[in-house]
């Protein structure tokens, strides 16, 4: 095997950011992109205060979350009908092709780890526009109470 073919440990520092079409930032980490995985994506997402992304979900990939700090609130299922609180220290998991979005109701940020089995972070993801009003909605119900 050549140098050129020989797999090379790799250090990504997550220090650049990008824009998810989920609507939230993200900061660069391991991915097809970045360092040519073949089957993973981690990377790290804080969700500012108030903050929400926009439903979706990913269509071929399973996803993984550790709750670094914070508490958010996820909807999920066909018509965000469940929900569920995460908070600092929790793992998480989203199969594939479930909807879903989290949601920062709190007054601090929220901090998580995310690993994906696409190596291609935003190859599988499907905004779910049909599902905004009832997210919408939710927030309203979850805020006044």
């Amino acid at each position: 095997m050549s140098d050129a073919e020989t797999p090379m440990c790799r250090v990504v520092r997550a220090d650049e950011t990008y824009a998810g079409k989920q609507g939230l930032t993200y900061f660069c980490g391991i991915a097809a992109e970045t360092v040519g995985s073949k089957g993973i994506c981690m990377h790290l997402l804080t969700i500012p205060p108030g903050a929400r992304a926009k439903a979706h979900l990913h269509e071929n990939h399973e996803t993984a979350i550790y709750i670094l700090d914070g508490e958010a609130l996820t909807l999920y299922g066909d018509r965000l009908q469940h929900q569920m609180i995460n908070k600092a220290g929790d793992l998480v998991y989203i199969p594939a092709g479930v909807p879903h979005l989290p949601i920062n109701l709190s007054g601090k940020p929220v901090s998580a780890v995310i690993a994906r089995t696409d190596p291609n972070e935003q190859e599988s993801v499907v905004l779910l526009p049909e599902l905004e009003t009832l997210a919408d909605e939710a927030m309203a119900r979850l805020t006044a109470a």
